[in-house]
């Protein structure tokens, strides 16, 4: 019945699956596979519980000896050491090898005991600076108390005075009419007495403003000079001597002084480890009994001013914020100032012993009472570093402040406002501006920016401006170069990347001439002109070199 009930296909499947399965049970493939699934099955229970342990290393038969020293073995030394003479040569080498001390910073006096890191006798540099200070009694004194003569031969002074110049800028400002009135008198006794006197053009025009006539005066008299002037010394007549080098410190030079002493010649510098050093170039020892180092600041020593009451006493400020004054009397540098922030700048206002300008942190300038021990005055005056601060000549009031803001900013001190003072005058530059010092008369500004330019800005108010191209490009390793005046009008000196002294004449608009040495091994980029010796130019170097470059 059921057969009947199924189909032609399913009969016929069922057919199919029959003759598959006797086909299968004819080959024994079930057995097989059986056997085949038993042997994987043992295998893998087999590697399962199958561990390999490492192979053990032999020991060696000799045991391994551990190195003791002779100390901890409870020896004596089996040999006497190095000799004398060896030991003697390692500490020399280590004291040139090494660049500074690691002194702590102290918040107080430093003795000269405690900061001294040279080998000389500290007793033979005393001993001179207070012979020295002894025997220049006209050094610190006032201008009026000397005599005119005397003050010409000792710094020769180029042009008229500007303070006259200024006093008009600020009689045009507003002054009274009668200050005008005297102010238009003095000028014109100045003219008649000059050669511009003879200017009919200038002559007939008797009722020309104040303003006016010292415009004329000055162009009348810069033709002059451009005309007549010449250096007080003969550029040629400038050399090297080999005994007029000496590498006075270890590390890259940031300031460079000549002493104002007239019949001595020493050279002070400062380095980016916060070392003074002092090199006597008259001392009759030998190169290395003549150099005196200190370790007076923890950061690099940013300026260098000597006293002018005082020979013997010179102030040094730092990126430290300390301003330490030395004091060869009573053997010590002695802390003048502390700040939080870092001191770029320092300066003295001539004819004014008791005060100090300094630029410290971002833009910010401050006036130090030295005897009172306070600060009498605070501006924020550029929106970066101050590099140089530097006061006029001919009228101390008036002063110049170089920035990393990329200006330069004429101030006058009598009427500053302690709340945003508004300068004289801003002479700008495309990058940071790295010095800006007047001229020895007065009446020019020179200023020196990495924008590979040297700035001269001269007239009454430095309206005249113009640029003189220079490669100033330094780099990181070499101190970045400041122009400055020589002993007159004529002539600025700057260095270059060729080793050598670019002479710029203002007059001409262009590097007249470039000093040159084989003796000279670095690139001097710090200069000094010696203030009462005509001829003596001091350059220092990223190394420690010191070049005293002479016309005797």
């Amino acid at each position: 019945m059921a057969s009947e009930k199924l189909t032609e296909y399913e009969r016929k499947r069922l057919q199919n699956i029959k003759r598959n399965d006797e086909m299968l049970a004819s080959l024994k493939i079930q057995s097989k596979t059986s056997d085949l699934s038993a042997i994987s099955n043992s295998k893998r229970v087999a590697t399962k519980s199958y561990k390999v342990s490492p192979q053990k290393k032999l020991k060696p038969e000799s045991p391994v000896v551990i190195r003791r020293s002779m100390r901890t073995r409870g020896m004596p030394p089996d040999s006497e050491g190095l000799r004398d003479n060896v030991l003697s040569s390692v500490n020399e080498i280590s004291k040139t090898l090494s660049p500074v001390n690691s002194s702590p910073c102290v918040v107080g006096p430093l003795s000269f005991k405690d900061s001294y890191a040279g080998t000389g006798s500290v007793k033979v540099l005393i001993d001179t600076i207070l012979s020295v200070a002894k025997n220049n009694p006209h050094y610190g004194v006032t201008k009026e108390e000397i005599d005119t003569d005397s003050v010409l031969e000792r710094k020769p002074q180029v042009g008229i005075s500007v303070k006259e110049e200024f006093d008009g800028v600020k009689a045009c400002k507003g002054e009274s009419l009668s200050e005008k009135g005297e102010l238009d008198s003095r000028i014109k006794e100045e003219v008649n007495a000059s050669k511009v006197s003879k200017d009919e053009n200038f002559s007939g025009k008797e009722d020309v403003g104040s303003c006016n006539l010292i415009k004329s005066v000055v162009k009348s008299e810069i033709m002059i000079e451009k005309s007549e002037l010449g250096s007080c010394f003969d550029l040629g007549s400038l050399t090297l001597k080999p005994e007029n080098i000496a590498r006075i410190m270890q590390g890259k030079v940031l300031v460079v002084k000549c002493s104002p002493w007239s019949n001595v010649r020493m050279v002070v510098a400062g380095n980016k480890y916060g070392n003074v050093g002092f090199w006597n170039l008259n001392s009759e020892q030998d190169e290395g009994d003549a150099i005196y180092l200190y370790h007076v600041h923890t950061g690099p020593v940013s300026e260098i001013v000597f006293q002018q009451s005082f020979s013997s006493k010179i102030f040094s400020s730092s990126y430290d914020g300390l301003i330490r004054l030395m004091d060869a009397e009573k053997e010590a540098f002695n802390l003048v100032y502390s700040s939080e922030y870092s001191l770029f700048s320092l300066s003295q206002q001539p004819n004014n012993v008791n005060s100090l300008y300094f630029g410290e942190g971002s833009g910010r300038l401050s006036s130090w009472d030295v005897r009172g021990g306070k600060s009498s005055s605070e501006w924020l005056l550029h929106e970066s570093r101050i590099n140089t601060i530097d006061f006029n000549s001919q009228n101390p009031n008036i002063m110049a402040t170089s920035s990393s803001d990329a200006t330069a900013c004429l101030w006058d001190l009598r009427c500053m406002a302690a709340d945003k003072p508004k300068p004289l005058k801003v002479a700008n530059h495309r990058r940071a501006i790295q010095s800006a010092y007047f001229s020895p008369s007065g009446r020019c500004l020179a200023t020196t920016s990495t924008d590979d330019t040297v700035g001269i800005w001269s007239g009454v108010n430095l309206e005249n401006s113009f640029m003189i191209n220079h490669n100033n490009q330094t780099g990181r390793w070499i101190s970045t170069f400041r122009a400055i005046w020589g002993w007159d009008d004529s002539c600025i000196f700057i260095g270059n990347m060729k080793r050598g002294v670019d002479v710029i004449s203002p007059f001409q608009r262009k590097t007249i001439t470039t000093i040159e040495s084989p003796h000279v091994t670095a690139i001097p980029c710090r200069f000094h002109a010696h203030p009462y010796q005509v001829g003596t130019l001091a350059g220092a170097t990223s190394g420690g070199q010191v070049y005293v470059w002479t016309s005797d």
